[in-house]
């Protein structure tokens, strides 16, 4: 799994936190709506049962004058009145008449509805109203000799004339010519359309009355179409006597309020564009959305800022330390701006810089410790080397052996001429194993039993190695090995090169050790020198790791000829070392 950076883990936790506010935000703005939707439902409710009452009121009222009319005495004496002898009334009949009308357009004014009352007295063949007494149509009467509110449409557009019969006596409705006296109470729909404007004038409502196969009425400011269309759908999905629904229309949802008034039979429905309700609502959670992408944009240009001027710096800054802790002294950080880091990354750079100037220094300072140490482990070899040599010429001078003494000086100034040049740092393997040459004829002259072979391949003639490398290892087959033991003594020298390694062999076939001693020989090779501590061996084999590393230096076994074998081993080509030559 990827490691999160800062810059990560800061944009989750604000995306997080933004999201879980959203959601808190949506769920409480969801239960608000919903208490909102319910809220308007009961208040719209409430408005209609109100609209209804007061509708009901003004009906009711208008449905009772014919009651009370019909007991006036004025009234109830033209019901008694004799029938017209002419064609003209009589004058205690028009004086009847107008008392009448006077009350009729006194009761007319009771409401602030525009309504109007006609008396119908048979026996007169006469109408009655707040203005005239004229004749009418009896048949036409008695055919609308009927029972509650009738409607009648009007010819102006979507008007509706509702009218009201009562009977003198009331059983005269089944028997029209029974009738001694018929009231008639009319009044036109626009008196229920200024009530929906007043009702609408309060809100963004739109309210209409609506009866099945009659048609409907409309406030002066209604969108006709949309009413026609919801009426439609209603009947079309059996939402009439529900009060509170959804109906979409075009896409569009309207939150629509139906109630059905018993005293006219018709539905008061109320409607209002749900976007109307939900609008500001949705408004205000488009900002609250916006706010929070831009709150979330910013959080992350912010948590950017925040990564690439810290994070990063320091992301820089431990890998340059982990570089600089593999030893890579190159390193250097770029400086950008006057930030703190830049202050941090110039302060770095110095301390790198400071650094690997002292590392050069003890690198130098070490090379030449090595230097000098190599100086005084060789300059070991010669004295060791002398004291022998010298010792022998004055065994033979004892002895009286000139020609031994000749040919010991005669090597022995051909070693000291080799060992005068000691300043050079490598020589070549052929110079070297000339000198061991001359020092094997030395000791030669000592032990006539002496033999010796040197095998020095024609390639590795020209290699380069330090100068007396080879002479301690086949002074110590001498001294330690063949000189000890009686009999023949033979010294083999083999130089060979394998895999890129270097080989030179010295076995003898001395007396050889024991397998326990060879391995405590072997180990004090890498020990500190001490008293008890070979000098030859271990000075050559703390030369050769000097020198060419851990990966070279003298290792020690049984030879085939019976005695030790004694190996130098080590790279080619080493770093500061020699090479093959052509």
């Amino acid at each position: 799994m990827p490691r999160f950076n800062l810059f990560r883990k800061i944009v989750l936790v604000l995306a997080a936190m933004l999201v879980l506010l959203a959601g808190l935000y949506s769920y409480s703005n969801r239960t608000s709506t919903a208490v909102l939707r319910e809220e308007m439902n009961k208040s719209n409710t409430s408005k209609l049962d109100f609209f209804q009452s007061q509708l009901d009121a003004n009906i009711d009222s208008i449905s009772l004058w014919p009651n009370l009319l019909i007991h006036d005495p004025d009234i109830s004496a033209l019901k008694d009145a004799e029938p017209l002898a002419g064609s003209y009334l009589d004058l205690d009949e028009i004086t009847l008449v107008k008392r009448i009308q006077q009350k009729l357009s006194t009761q007319e004014s009771s409401i602030n509805w525009k309504s109007s009352l006609y008396i119908y007295s048979p026996k007169l063949n006469r109408v009655v109203t707040d203005t005239d007494a004229i004749k009418y149509d009896d048949a036409e009467l008695k055919s609308r000799m009927k029972q509650g509110w009738q409607v009648e449409p009007l010819p102006s557009d979507g008007a509706f004339e509702f009218s009201l019969l009562t009977a003198a006596p009331y059983k005269a409705f089944n028997r029209p010519e029974d009738a001694g006296l018929v009231i008639e109470v009319r009044f036109d729909s626009q008196n229920i359309a200024r009530m929906l404007d007043e009702f609408k004038s309060d809100s963004r409502r739109d309210p209409f009355l609506y009866k099945k196969g009659v048609g409907m009425i409309y406030n002066s400011s209604a969108d006709r179409r949309v009413a026609k269309e919801l009426v439609d759908k209603l009947e079309q999905q059996k939402l009439m006597d529900a009060s509170n629904q959804t109906i979409a229309l075009d896409g569009e949802n309207y939150l629509v309020n139906t109630k059905w008034l018993p005293t006219t039979e018709w539905y008061l429905i109320d409607y209002i564009p749900y976007s109307d309700v939900i609008g500001p609502i949705e408004k205000s959670n488009r900002l609250f959305y916006m706010s929070v992408a831009s709150l979330l944009i910013m959080g992350c240009i912010l948590a950017y800022l925040l990564y690439a001027q810290v994070q990063v710096p320091m992301k820089r800054l431990v890998q340059s330390f982990q570089r600089l802790k593999q030893e890579d002294y190159s390193v250097r950080l770029v400086p950008k701006g006057g930030s703190e880091f830049s202050f941090v990354f110039m302060r770095f750079n110095s301390m790198v810089e400071q650094i690997q100037e002292l590392f050069d220094k003890v690198y130098l300072e070490k090379i030449h410790v090595r230097e000098a140490r190599l100086k005084q482990l060789q300059s070991q070899i010669n004295p060791h080397f002398f004291y022998n040599c010298f010792s022998f010429i004055s065994s033979m001078a004892k002895l009286g052996n000139n020609r031994a003494i000749v040919l010991m000086s005669q090597n022995l100034s051909s070693y000291y001429r080799y060992t005068t040049r000691q300043e050079r740092d490598f020589v070549k393997l052929s110079e070297e194993l000339e000198f061991v040459t001359s020092y094997l004829e030395i000791q030669r002259l000592r032990m006539n039993r002496l033999h010796f072979e040197v095998e020095l391949p024609s390639w590795l003639r020209q290699l380069e190695i330090p100068p007396l490398l080879v002479q301690p290892l086949v002074e110590n087959a001498v001294q330690h090995g063949v000189e000890e033991k009686a009999g023949e003594a033979l010294i083999r020298l083999i130089v060979s090169e394998e895999n890129g390694r270097v080989r030179i062999r010295v076995e003898d076939n001395g007396k050889g050790m024991e397998e326990t001693e060879l391995r405590r020989l072997q180990r004090k090779l890498s020990e500190p020198m001490d008293e008890r501590t070979g000098c030859g061996l271990w000075n050559v084999h703390q030369r050769m790791q000097l020198k060419y590393g851990e990966d070279a230096g003298v290792s020690i076994g049984r030879s085939d000829l019976g005695g030790l074998r004694v190996e130098l081993e080590w790279p080619i080509a080493p770093a500061g070392g020699a090479e093959v030559g052509a």
